[in-house]
């Protein structure tokens, strides 16, 4: 029985889809994130609940969606709660893979009920929405596996790699072509599996510096596919909700590949054609000047301008608090300090932003890198906290480096740079740091927040 008649549930998913396009709008801006994300939520929500008081339920099918309903949340309630900020892209490929697999589940359950229905356009949709959620999933778990180092971050290139995948994308668009056709789901259950297949072939040659970029555009391929099946399945939420995510997933992937100054198809394919997205994972023993804690606070005390780079180091090591405290206090001595922030830093965009906003540090002192990087022959000081190829020359100077030609924060144009690293290990992208080795540079070894705090105490002395 329907609780809610036809019109009230079309008004219900318009609501929901209007309140999914604000929520993208509140996500492009740090000031309204946090409301852009709750209003997603609301829309969510609202078209749960929608389905649930217009769906005709028959037998047993409601328990099985209510129940499944409960196992979502007591899983994914705790999961999104506990999961560190470092850990969030992780999680962001996870989700993004439960949406792919679910709709190429939804396509084949659909071809179940229609038993060899004749070709039409719903049947096309399904075919495509089936072979494309299979790869989105598969391919997901492949960047979680690497981002969580539970298999390597280097490429992985199988013998005869781009044999095996141009036949596996033949044989899965002639399985699909077949879907499409026949509205077999068995055939639809090959084109699936041909599907995981080929999100695992497409993923493995990935190197680790690059994964933030595949997990956009497998998001984006996620949204194309719930949108194929929101067609197939005459649901207009479905299709609205898919569009978005599908259309704003290849914008951000277009934005990430042009900050990394890379093509989307050199990242993708790159390691086919013999070049790499990693380098070494050697750690140098080449001499650097050290710093002690006293050693920078002196810098810092006397300096005019500094610009603080956080990356990755500062999100592990929990240090935003401790790095927020040390631009007040410079602030407070009339020292113009602030945050060179660069797009890709971190393992996704705006990872710094957030890791910032949480230690309550004003937005209008988050610079990005192209803003920033005219300044820089007047910064005396640049302080690298954690982060390493976003500040690497060999961005500009090095053909063979992997991220030759990215646009990086010029942290060599400045009067002297400060690196507050644990050890000389290589950054996410495997090359080394021509600029560690500067004249112009000290390094302070250790924990970032340990050391922040000690450049803290001796900057109060000073």
């Amino acid at each position: 029985m329907n609780l809610l008649p036809p019109a009230l549930a079309a008004l219900g998913y318009l609501v929901a889809a209007v309140l999914f396009i604000l929520a993208l709008k509140g996500l492009a801006s740090p000031r309204t994130a946090r409301r852009g994300n709750a209003l997603g939520a609301l829309g969510a929500a609202i078209a749960v609940v929608v389905v649930l008081l217009s769906t005709d339920f028959h037998g047993a099918n409601l328990i099985i969606v209510l129940v499944a309903i409960a196992i979502g949340l007591v899983v994914a309630v705790p999961a999104a709660r506990s999961v560190r900020m470092t850990d969030m892209p992780q999680l962001v490929a996870l989700f993004n893979g439960v949406g792919g697999g679910a709709a190429a589940l939804v396509g084949i359950v659909e071809l179940a009920e229609w038993s060899g229905a004749t070709p039409s356009v719903a049947t096309t949709a399904t075919a495509f929405g089936v072979l494309v959620g299979s790869l989105s999933f598969s391919g997901s778990i492949v960047t979680f596996l690497k981002l969580q180092g539970l298999m390597t971050s280097r490429p992985v290139v199988a013998p005869a790699a781009p044999v095996l995948m141009a036949l596996s994308l033949l044989a899965g668009l002639g399985l699909a072509a077949a879907v499409a056709l026949t509205g077999n789901v068995w055939v639809g259950v090959g084109a699936a599996l041909l599907g995981a297949v080929l999100g695992v072939l497409l993923v493995l040659p990935v190197g680790g510096a690059d994964v933030p970029i595949v997990i956009s555009l497998l998001n984006a391929l996620t949204g194309l596919a719930v949108a194929a099946s929101g067609w197939a399945m005459g649901n207009t939420l479905l299709l609205v909700a898919g569009t978005l995510v599908g259309a704003s997933g290849t914008i951000l992937t277009l934005a990430m590949a042009t900050a990394m100054g890379r093509s989307v198809s050199g990242i993708m394919f790159g390691a086919l054609r013999g070049g790499s997205t990693a380098g070494s994972t050697t750690v140098s023993d080449r001499p650097v000047r050290r710093a002690s804690a006293d050693d920078v606070a002196i810098t810092l005390a006397y300096a005019r301008r500094v610009v603080i780079v956080p990356g990755y180091g500062l999100a592990v090591a929990q240090a935003q608090h401790a790095v927020a405290e040390l631009v007040t206090v410079l602030r407070a001595r009339s020292v113009d300090a602030v945050y060179g922030i660069h797009p890709v830093a971190g393992r996704m965009p705006g990872h710094m932003n957030v890791l910032l906003a949480e230690a309550n540090v004003p937005y209008e002192l988050l610079i990005e890198a192209e803003d920033l990087n005219p300044t820089m022959p007047s910064t005396d000081v640049v302080v690298v906290v954690g982060a390493n190829d976003v500040v690497n020359p060999a961005a500009r100077t090095d053909p063979s480096a992997p991220i030759y030609g990215m646009p990086i924060i010029n942290a060599d144009e400045a009067g002297q740079v400060i690196f507050l690293k644990r050890s000389m290990r290589p950054g996410f992208a495997g090359i080394e740091n021509e600029l560690l080795f500067s004249p112009k540079t000290q390094v302070l070894f250790g924990d970032a927040k340990t050391s922040l705090r000690a450049v803290l105490t001796a900057l109060k002395e000073v």
